[in-house]
C-alpha cells in the first residue's frame, strides 16, 4: 500500500483514537479501531494495525490487551487517573480566583484527557458553600507578569480598584499608578494576593491580584528586601467568616457606601444592592447568622447594621452588649 499523508500520520491518529474512545470498560475492537481510522482517511489492514499498537507500546503508551469473544485494546494508564481530574475539576469549580469563563475552559481542557466515557463523570455538579468567583478575566495575565518581574528582579506598575455600590470599578489613588517591588504570590481564602514593597507606602502591603489591572513590568530593580524578610505572610491566613453553623437565612445588612467593595468581594456582584440614602446601601444575602458572622458585622461599627430579619438584629444587639459595645 503507497504511504499517503494520512498514512504519515497514521499512529499519531491511532493513539489519540485510543486515548479519546477507550478505557478499561470500552476496549476497542480490531474492527473499531480500523473503522476509526478510516473515519479519518486512513486505509488499515490488522496486521498493520497490530503493528502499530506494538510501536506504540515500546513508545511508553499503556495499551491492555482484554480476549473475550472478541479482542479488545484499551489505554490503561493516562498523565492522570480519573480520581486525579475529578479532584483537578472540583478545584478549578471551587476557586474564587478563576473566573466562570476560565473554569469553563480549564474544566473543558482537563476532561480531554479523559476518554469520552469518563467525560460525563468530570461534568457533574458540585456545590461549594459560599463560593463567589472573580470577575477579572485578565488575572491570568497579570499572574504571568507578576511572575515574569519577580525572576527578572524588577518592580511592576499597577492601578488598583475596588467596587461602588453601582457595581462599578473605582480606580484607588485617583487612578495613579501603584508602583511595587513583588515578592511573592499568597493563596488564601481561594483568593489571590500579591506581597510587595509598595514604594510610595515605603512598606511591605499584600494586593488582591483580580484588583489590579494594566500591570506592567518596568526595569525598576526591587526594592524592599529586608523588611520582606521580618514579613509574617500567615498574619494574612485564615478565612474572614470560617466555617458556618446553623440555618441560613436571608439576612439584610444597612451598609456604609465605602463598605460595597467589602459586600461585592464577599458576596459577589449579582448579590441586589438597593440606594437607602446619599451614604449608605442596603444589600441582602443568604447566610447562616452564626456567632461569627456577626462578630465580623460588629467590627465595622457603625457601618454595618442588621436590619432583617428582626431576630438576627436582636441578636447582634445582644452581643455588642455582651462586649459593651
Amino acid at each position: 500500500m503507497p504511504r499517503s499523508a494520512n498514512q504519515k500520520k497514521k499512529l499519531s491518529v491511532l493513539r489519540s483514537i485510543l486515548l479519546e474512545r477507550s478505557d478499561e470498560s470500552h476496549p476497542l475492537t480490531m474492527k473499531e479501531l480500523i473503522s476509526a481510522l478510516a473515519a479519518h482517511g486512513i486505509k488499515a489492514e490488522r496486521k498493520s494495525v497490530y503493528s502499530d499498537i506494538e510501536t506504540l507500546r515500546e513508545l511508553g503508551t499503556d495499551i491492555k490487551t482484554v480476549r473475550g469473544k472478541s479482542v479488545g485494546y484499551y489505554v490503561a494508564a493516562r498523565v492522570f487517573e480519573l480520581p486525579e481530574l475529578k479532584l483537578l475539576v472540583d478545584s478549578v469549580r471551587a476557586s474564587k480566583f478563576i473566573t466562570e469563563k476560565k473554569s469553563s475552559q480549564l474544566i473543558s481542557k482537563l476532561s480531554s484527557l479523559a476518554s469520552v466515557h469518563d467525560r460525563r463523570a468530570l461534568n457533574r455538579a458540585v456545590f461549594v458553600s459560599n463560593r463567589v468567583k472573580s470577575m477579572n478575566e485578565d488575572i491570568y495575565k497579570t499572574v504571568d507578569v507578576i511572575h515574569d518581574a519577580t525572576e527578572a528582579d524588577v518592580d511592576i506598575t499597577f492601578k488598583y480598584f475596588r467596587w461602588t455600590p453601582e457595581k462599578k470599578k473605582e480606580l484607588q489613588r485617583g487612578g495613579a499608578l501603584y508602583r511595587v517591588s513583588p515578592w511573592t504570590l499568597v493563596w488564601d481564602d481561594s483568593n489571590y494576593y500579591l506581597v510587595g514593597y509598595d514604594n510610595d507606602k515605603n512598606e511591605i502591603r499584600h494586593f488582591r491580584v483580580d484588583k489590579m489591572t494594566a500591570v506592567t513590568k518596568t526595569e525598576f530593580r526591587r526594592s524592599g528586601g529586608e523588611e520582606y524578610k521580618k514579613y509574617d505572610i500567615s498574619s494574612y491566613s485564615g478565612a474572614v467568616f470560617g466555617m458556618f453553623g446553623g440555618e441560613v437565612e436571608r439576612v439584610s445588612l444597612s451598609c456604609a457606601n465605602r463598605l460595597a467593595n467589602v459586600m461585592l468581594d464577599r458576596f459577589g456582584k449579582d448579590v441586589t444592592v438597593i440606594k437607602e440614602s446619599a451614604d449608605r446601601f442596603r444589600i441582602t444575602v443568604n447566610i447562616a447568622p452564626s456567632p461569627v458572622f456577626l462578630g465580623w458585622v460588629i467590627s465595622f461599627g457603625d457601618e454595618i447594621s442588621v436590619v432583617s430579619p428582626e431576630h438576627v438584629a436582636k441578636r447582634l444587639e445582644e452581643l455588642k452588649g455582651a462586649k459593651g459595645i
